[in-house]
Parts: structure tokens; sequence; C-alpha cells
């Protein structure tokens, strides 16, 4: 398509692998042999979802300055798509062997065209040479008091994992997990947090079995296209806002690249404050910008930051316009490796836990927890109405905790581009507390399948000794009066998602279309307003698969009648025929409240 489309030379990655962060680095630094440059990227990949033929795929475009191209860009691809009628492709063009490096030479049907195979890798690592001492690194991983372990999850990583920590750093190959990249990742789910990165959670001693095997000093997991990251510690977990927040704080000493200061840091909305601190003690500008990592791209490309990160286990810097995992690694190696510069030979190094605690008694202390609460527009509008009632939602909350601090401000996010001046509307709802805690709900849309709303519980520790406990217990406060006042109000506008675990059906009987009543079901619990000003357009609608028939049992006799749809995530994400946007349109229409609270 590229030769008959006229398109002059394409790269292609040996093998036909390129992570993410590569792209974005090949785009801004890599020279051809003729000494072109690329104009942009295509990068073909499931991201950090389940891959193979009946799971996810995606197209990814990157633009010339190594970034994510932003939703002018992307909007006007997609208005494209509604009209394409014809498209060229060259039939007559030779296969090319991409496993071999080398530039092999056509004539194309609008003129010259080449294919140039490459070794991404040797780019890459050449630029990551010009930002961390791989020789302090090489000190710290190949000491025998250190030990290291990398999952890339048969990621993309895969590709760089060896060349970078065995051959350049000296690591063990035995420290490298499922390092062979797979077109499904084996199987697996390339998310790296506690609960799909299993196997190093388990050696990393953070799992439910016991283990008699002392865990690794240090432990990192990789998405599939290698863009996100997770850090362990021995039995430690640390937060991706604490992370980008330690990077921040200790990078002008660890990291040479960064050795002349920092230009300004900056997090995505829904990310703990934690990193707002740090900019505020070091005296750094800093920015809150919405989710997307183009919005970090605009400042850097103004020169305006040079660290930045989202709670969703993306980190990066200004060495290129995407999150970049192995980079986030490496930073945190740097770390290690300068405060244990002079104590490798000693008896005790200073561990990933130590460091943040020291962070932690340096700084602020702020727990975080990112937790999937159901897919719903309509709760989102009704967060917004409870903006003006601050009043009312404080005395429910004294009513169930006396311990949680008072509502101050209750916003939307809007965010105006401190480069383009664009600005960005909807991007969240955020619950601000008298003592710096925060309370935020963000409506996301990162899977192919169904709609979440993302409710990010921050609240702020001033109790040095309480640090290191678990987020659940700190933040049980603040969930509990989330659950009672905002997720089960008795508010006719209120909506929660049922546990994904119980399958359900909402069923509208025909007979009730156009009246705009109320249908009562309560022996199931759940109440369904019916608006006539949208349900006709889905009368005809039917759902086949495996959707739960508790509705129709309990309604004996209207099965037939019945337009049925799905509202658990777990539900619906197999029934292929419910488009998001559709689902979507549907939650306009449907207001839902129940009396389940399970977590």
């Amino acid at each position: 398509m590229a030769a008959a489309n006229g398109v002059r030379r394409v790269w292609v990655g040996q093998n036909s692998l390129m992570s993410t962060p590569v792209v974005s680095a090949v785009i801004r630094e890599r020279i051809g042999a003729d000494g072109s440059k690329a104009t942009g990227a295509f990068i073909l990949t499931a991201s950090h979802n389940p891959g193979g033929p009946k799971e996810d795929f995606g197209i990814k475009y990157n633009m010339g300055n190594g970034g994510p191209a932003p939703e002018s860009v992307t909007d006007k691809i997609f208005s494209n798509t509604t009209t394409i009628s014809e498209y060229l492709i060259s039939e007559d063009l030779p296969d090319v062997d991409i496993s071999v490096v080398g530039v092999t030479s056509f004539s194309g049907p609008e003129g010259p065209f080449d294919v140039d195979v490459f070794d991404s890798s040797v780019n890459y690592i050449k630029l990551m040479k010009t930002i961390f001492d791989f020789e302090a690194i090489k000190k710290l991983l190949t000491s025998p008091k250190f030990t290291f372990c990398y999952d890339v999850l048969h990621g993309v990583a895969g590709a760089y994992a060896k060349h970078i920590f065995v051959e350049e750093l000296g690591a063990d190959e035995s420290s490298l997990l499922n390092c062979v990249p797979k077109e499904d990742f084996g199987g697996g789910h390339p998310d790296p947090n506690l609960t799909y990165a299993k196997e190093l959670v388990e050696r990393m001693g953070l799992g439910k079995s016991s283990s008699n095997v002392e865990p690794p000093e240090f432990g990192a997991a990789a998405d599939g296209d290698a863009d996100r990251n997770m850090i362990l510690g021995k039995r430690f977990f640390v937060t991706p806002s604490d992370s980008v927040a330690i990077i921040a704080a200790n990078a002008v000493q660890s990291i040479p690249y960064f050795a002349s200061g920092l230009k300004g840091v900056a997090r995505s909305m829904p990310t703990s404050a934690a990193l707002d601190v740090v900019a505020k003690n070091l005296n750094l500008k800093f920015f809150e910008v919405p989710t997307g990592w183009n919005f970090f791209g605009n400042l850097m490309d103004a020169g305006m930051c040079s660290i930045c990160g989202e709670e969703s286990f993306g980190t990066g810097s200004d060495h290129i316009r995407e999150k970049d995992g192995i980079w986030a690694v490496l930073a945190w190696l740097s770390i290690i490796a300068f405060k244990n510069k002079d104590n490798l030979g000693g008896d005790k190094l200073v561990t990933v836990e130590d460091i943040v605690h020291i962070y932690h008694s340096k700084y602020i202390s702020l727990f975080m927890k990112n937790v999937d609460a159901g897919a719903a527009k309509e709760l989102m509008a009704n967060l917004v109405s409870m903006q003006s009632s601050l009043s009312d939602v404080n005395k429910l909350i004294k009513e169930i905790r006396s311990d949680v601090s008072e509502v101050v401000a209750a916003v939307e996010f809007e965010y105006k581009d401190h480069v383009d001046g664009s600005v960005s509307k909807n991007q969240g709802i955020r619950y601000l507390f008298g003592d710096g805690s925060r309370l935020v709900f963000r409506l996301s849309g990162t899977g192919s399948v169904g709609a979440t709303i993302r409710v990010y519980i921050e609240q702020y520790e001033k109790d040095s000794s309480k640090t290191g406990r678990d987020s659940q217990e700190a933040l049980a406060p603040l969930v509990v009066g989330i659950r009672e006042t905002v997720l089960t109000s008795s508010s006719e506008q209120s909506i929660s998602a049922l546990p994904c675990d119980i399958p359900s059906t909402i069923a509208f009987p025909r007979e009730f279309e156009g009246k705009g009543s109320t249908v009562g079901l309560e022996e199931l619990g759940l109440r369904v307003a019916l608006v006539d000003s949208m349900l006709h357009k889905f009368v005809n609608f039917r759902i086949e698969g495996e959707v739960a028939e508790a509705v129709a049992d309990a309604v004996d006799g209207l099965a037939s009648k019945m337009v049925r749809i799905p509202v658990c995530k777990s539900c619906f994400r197999k029934q292929e025929a419910l488009s998001l946007p559709l689902f979507l349109e549907l939650l306009q229409v449907i207001q839902l409240s129940h009396p389940y609270t399970k977590e």
C-alpha cells in the first residue's frame, strides 16, 4: 500500500519488532543510509491488552516529533474512514525477508521504492547510553549482593531486554522472565500490574503462596508494546505515582542526562499529587494535564518539561515523545546504583523500600488507588450535579465516618494547553478534601469494548510512621465514604456497575415503549427508568450469546417481548455485537441503581 501510494521508502524493524518508545526514538534519531528521516510511523499493537486472533488489535500513528497523533489528526483519519470507496495496493511487489537486515530496492508503480530492514535495538541502546551511566548500573547488576528480575510478559520488550540487561549490563540471563516476544503474549494479559504479572509478583515475594526462596532486590515488568512499567522491591510495590516522583526527586544526582537540572515536571490529572510536592520542594515548573501522552509532548517540544508520568504505569522523559518502560527501569537502577555507590561491599544495600521511605519522610505520603467502578456516563452526570451540594455530601460522609476531611471543592477538570492554547474539556471530576486528599472520577475508553469509570482515591498521610501501610487499609475511610455517598446514593440519578461476577440482564417489556415510566423489578433489586426520547431506537436490539436469563425468568411470559441489555462488563465484553458507541448511547437513556456494594 505504501508503494502504491507513492511512498519513497519504508523502514521496518527486524522481524517486524519495534516497541512504541523505540518507534518514537527512531523517528527522532535515525538517519537512513541515503540521509532520509522518517515522516511518521504506524505501530500495530494490542498495547497492554490481550492479543491474538480473537483478542485486541490496534493501530497507532506517531507524528514527526515521535509522539502520538493528537485528536485533530486522529479525528481527520476517522472522518476519512467513513468515506473510503477504494484503496490502492501494489499486487506484484515481491516479498521481503524482514528477518534480514538490509535495504531492498524496487521499481514501484509510482517510482523507486525501498524497504529498509534494520536492527532497532542499535539505535535505542545508543540513545540509552547518552542518558544513563551504564558502567555504574553494571557494577550494581554484577554485584553478588544485588539480584534483579525483569518480566516482559512475552511482549516486544523481549527484543531489547537481553541486549541491554545481559549483554551490555552483565545481568544473568535467568533474571529475564517471559522474554520471547509472542503474537498472543503467550495467552496472557500483558498489563504490568500486580494482577497480571503473576509470575514476577510471586518471585518478588508479594504473592499469596509462600516460598523459602529469597526474593530479588529489584523487579520490574513491561507491557505488550514496552511503554509501561511496574517497579517492585523485595516484598514491596512502588505505586506508579510514587515512581515518577522518586525519579524526579533523584534525577539530577543519579542520571547524567539530567545533571544540568530539570526543565519541569508533569503528571496526568488522575495521578497522585506526589510529583506536585517534589516540584514545589525543588522549585521546578509543574504541569497537570489530561490523560494522554500527546499533552506531555507539547510541553516537551516547548522545552518546558523533562520528566512526566501517569498513574496507569506510564513514565518517561523528553528523550522521546512516548512513555518508556525500559527507560523507567534504567532510571530506577541508576538511583539504586547511586545510593549504593560506596556500599556494594557493605553489609546491607539501600533497597527499593528504603528509597521509597526516604522519599516519604522527606516529601509527603499520598496513598493512591485506582479502582474500575464500571461504565456509566449517567454517573458522571450525577457527579457533576453533586458539585453544587457539597454541604449535603459532607453531611452524608460525616454520618458514616468522622475521620474523613471535609470536601472543600468539586470541579470538572478542564485543560488549556500551555503551548498551543487548545482547550480539553470534560477530563474528569475532582473532589478535593481539606487535607489535600483527592477523589477523582474519569471516563476511560482504552479498551476495545465497553466503557469504564475509573475512580482514583488519594489520601494524605502526615504521620510518617504510617507510610508503609497497605493502600486498602490507608484508604478505608475514603472508600467507605465514596461507596455510601456517591456510588450508592439514594439519588435517582446514581448509577453503579454490577460486580463482574454477577451476570445480569435488564429487560424492557415492549408494552412500556414510549411511556416514559418506571418499571419496577424489585425482586431483582433493580430500578429501570425508561425514557421515551430514545428508547424506540433500541426496541429491536437483541444480543445473542451468554447473556443471563434472570430477568426473563422473573418476568415469565414476557421473554419474547423484551429487549435485553447486559450491564456487566465481563458479560458484554463477550458480546461483539454491542459496540462502544451503542453502549454509551444506551447509557444516556438508562439510569440504574442497585443494592450491591461488593468491591
